[in-house]
């Protein structure tokens, strides 16, 4: 979970490099390092913490070059260190590296290395690359790599550099994303979009073990027996000002504020015209008799909300598991198994092994992602796009809603191919779903009144989410978003289960949030909030407030009339920014929490 940019063309790398790594610092963010071949050596700066530390010593101690790799690192293997932070360099300084992933056998490696007496200079697994690459060196970079990611086990994408080949950099990836950049002035290697879109919107993406070998005026591509590739140049779409904050403070406001735009893009791009349409179209679920849906964090909770809707509309039994769980439980699918994986970033480690082991017993995969190219895109047997743009923030807010209209649709989909949804009633739910843009965009309107209030939770020591059915659903991603920027304790609990246990917990300074949309489960959940606010708690109640009088006790937030299943789709607007404005009233680095990165590419 790291991020990787080099570059090499006909202006100073160094400024291309760090402008680079400021729009990967959402990857990691423990420490950052460049290194740039200049005088016939390799420099290299690298610095423990924020880029800004990196940027400080480039400034008091300016270096230039026409090319270079640079890094922004989430520790693995050993702590955040000048001499964990990459690049890494071999025991005679001829080869540099950078490196994202994890390298499972880098213990055997590095022990194989120092007997022959080779000293390591750091704690992490990545030096063993640069160390084994300058074993093996024997003049050909390209033959060298092979050698060396052929020992390898575990996942990489790798950034070198050899001093005999000062004008060449070389990239290979497996199972860790990395793009190839083109432009006039030179060419680029990156984790991710943003950091070249300043300089090209004309990317290819490289595929597990293939190679590319860049210089100023050219790349070329190999496989892994050296043989050459053809492969499709790529244009994007979408900005650079759109992976800028621009008027916000962050990102995550700035995303919050974006989904009634990216949401109404992506029911239209399901509904009106283009791929994800002709996809669903054509889909026959009628040959299945089983639905699993796998994927992690964010992404799974839309799949718990989905649960709920597709249980209801298709009346058949679904299954949601933790991606990271499902890889290794030895899941009873077949070919009957319809799966899908629900993953924003296309590259996340466990959901690309699940959708590998699902397909390894026959069961057909759909992908919901919101990354062109990436590798669960690819290798899904079919796959529709959120249009959700960049998502730069860590914790997800755009992409996640998003992922919940596609999965709508679906249900919708399905439930009509089995017979259980009359054209009327298709109809009147996907006039219902069309109607999510403007009701959040009337929600977002009460952004005073949230903010207002998050002011005065900022003291609390624990949070309970709770709620009934879909509620509970949503409720999992409420407690999410507050825990992973606030660092304030909270979780979510279906309202039912406080009694069984969880009650013990509520005593005075407790806040719970109610979620509740479902009109004829309300009853149930005010029972809950009497429950807790006469031990002490306060109570933020959210969604149907009709019969709700406000107290010192109780505070609420009215949503808009929508059919219960979509409703989540409005109360996580809520949920979301009332996580937001309690780390903001905290101060704290809300794009970029503390042990987090955006893309969990390792296990």
């Amino acid at each position: 979970m790291c991020g990787i940019i080099g570059y090499v063309g006909n202006e100073n790398a160094v400024p291309i490099i760090v402008e680079g790594l400021k729009k990967l610092e959402y990857r990691g963010y423990d420490s950052a390092g460049l290194a740039v071949y200049a005088d016939g050596a390799f420099e290299v700066v690298k610095r423990k913490g924020r880029l800004s530390v990196l940027e400080k010593e480039i400034e008091q101690n300016p270096i230039s070059s026409f090319i270079g790799i640079g890094h922004t690192r989430w520790a693995t293997h050993g702590n955040p260190t000048d001499e964990n932070a990459h690049p890494h360099l071999g025991h005679q300084s001829k080869i540099a590296v950078v490196h994202n992933g994890i390298i499972e056998n880098y213990k055997q490696l590095s022990e194989k290395l120092t007997a022959k007496g080779i000293k390591f200079s750091s704690e992490t697994d990545s030096e063993v690359i640069a160390q084994l690459a300058e074993y093996y060196y024997k003049g050909d970079i390209m033959e060298t790599i092979i050698e060396v990611v052929n020992k390898l086990e575990g996942s990489y994408a790798l950034g070198i550099m050899c001093l005999d080949e000062p004008d060449t950099l070389i990239a290979i990836k497996k199972d860790n994303p990395l793009i190839i950049g083109v432009s006039e002035h030179g060419q680029f290697i990156a984790s991710d979009v943003p950091a070249v879109l300043k300089h090209t919107n004309k990317i290819y993406h490289l595929n597990d073990k293939e190679i590319a070998v860049l210089s100023e005026g050219a790349v070329q591509f190999y496989n892994i027996d050296k043989e050459p590739l053809q492969k499709p140049l790529e244009t994007i779409t979408w900005s650079s000002e759109s992976a800028e904050k621009g008027r916000y403070p962050h990102f995550m406001l700035k995303e919050i504020m974006e989904q009634p735009k990216v949401l109404s893009d992506t029911i239209n791009s399901v509904l009106n015209r283009g791929n994800n349409k002709t996809i669903i179209d054509n889909l026959d679920f009628s040959q299945f008799n089983k639905l699993v849906i796998t994927a992690c964090g964010s992404a799974y909770h839309a799949g718990v909300v989905a649960k709920n809707v597709f249980e209801q509309l298709c009346r058949i039994t679904v299954e949601v598991e933790l991606a990271s769980e499902f890889r290794y439980k030895d899941a009873v699918i077949d070919d009957k198994t319809f799966v899908v994986l629900v993953s924003q970033s296309g590259e996340t480690a466990d959901t690309i092994a699940a959708m590998r082991e699902a397909k390894s017993k026959g069961a057909v995969t759909l992908s919901i992602v919101n990354v062109v190219g990436s590798t669960i895109a690819k290798e899904a047997d079919f796959c529709i796009y959120t249009a959700a743009g960049p998502e730069i923030a860590v914790a997800s807010t755009k992409a996640f809603s998003t992922q919940l209209v596609l999965l709508y649709v679906l249900a919708i989909r399905f439930a009509v191919q089995l017979g259980k949804l009359s054209q009327g009633a298709e109809q009147q739910l996907i006039s219902e779903i069309k109607t999510i843009p403007g009701k959040a965009t009337d929600l977002l309107k009460q952004v005073d009144f949230i903010q207002k209030y998050a002011a005065t939770c900022v003291g609390y020591k624990n949070v309970f989410f709770i709620g009934r059915n879909i509620d509970y659903a949503i409720a999992l991603e409420g407690s999410l978003k507050l825990k992973e920027i606030s660092y304030m304790h909270s979780e979510a609990y279906a309202g039912g289960e406080l009694k069984h246990g969880t009650i013990a917990l509520i005593e005075e300074n407790t806040l719970v949030v109610a979620i509740s949309t479902c009109k004829r489960l309300y009853s149930k959940i005010m029972s809950n909030v009497r429950q807790v606010i006469s031990r002490g708690a306060k109570v933020l109640l959210i969604g149907d407030c009709s019969a709700s009088e406000p107290s010192d006790k109780l505070s609420y937030i009215s949503l808009p009339e929508i059919n219960e299943l979509f409703s989540p789709s409005l109360s996580v607007v809520v949920l979301q920014l009332f996580g937001y404005y309690v780390a903001a009233n905290k101060g704290l680095d809300i794009d970029k929490p503390r042990n987090l990165a955006k893309c969990v590419t390792v296990e």
